[in-house]
């Protein structure tokens, strides 16, 4: 194991910041590393909220996204390697992502329907009661 090899596996992260374009590690030895995010499709790819949501794992050694699946090691962060994942890999996981996320706004406006349904029946209630009518008359 040559020096640099020790190094590497000695340093970890304390911060990450992502902006809209880089990704940001504040190193336990005083550096900062800047990336830019393209070379990570799925940080591209995620909103801020989900961008932003990331833990410290392995004592610092590596980020995960938990909502991305993504994972980065602060070794390749700092020897300045792209994203390793295949195009076949990640066109899956957009289709999957996309499925995900329509099903998710499905299931919202399907929510919101009942809600408003429900309040408006609500209101035809109350009415019919301040009228002195039945309403299911």
């Amino acid at each position: 194991m040559n020096t640099l090899e020790i190094e590497l596996r000695t340093i970890t992260a304390q911060r990450v910041i992502v902006s809209a374009d880089a990704l940001w590690v504040d190193l336990t030895d005083g550096r900062t590393v800047s990336v830019p995010l393209a070379w990570y499709p799925r940080l591209v790819h995620g909103t801020a909220k989900e961008r932003n949501k990331w833990r410290l794992i392995g004592e610092g050694e590596g980020i995960h996204w938990p909502d991305l699946d993504e994972d980065i090691s602060v070794e390749s962060i700092v020897l300045g390697k792209h994203s390793g994942e295949s195009q076949r890999s990640l066109k899956k996981w957009l289709e999957r992502r996309a499925t995900q996320r329509h099903k998710v706004a499905r299931e919202r406006a399907s929510s919101q329907a009942r809600a408003s349904r429900q309040q408006q029946a609500r209101g035809l209630s109350a009415s019919s009661r301040r009228r002195g009518t039945n309403s299911l008359a």
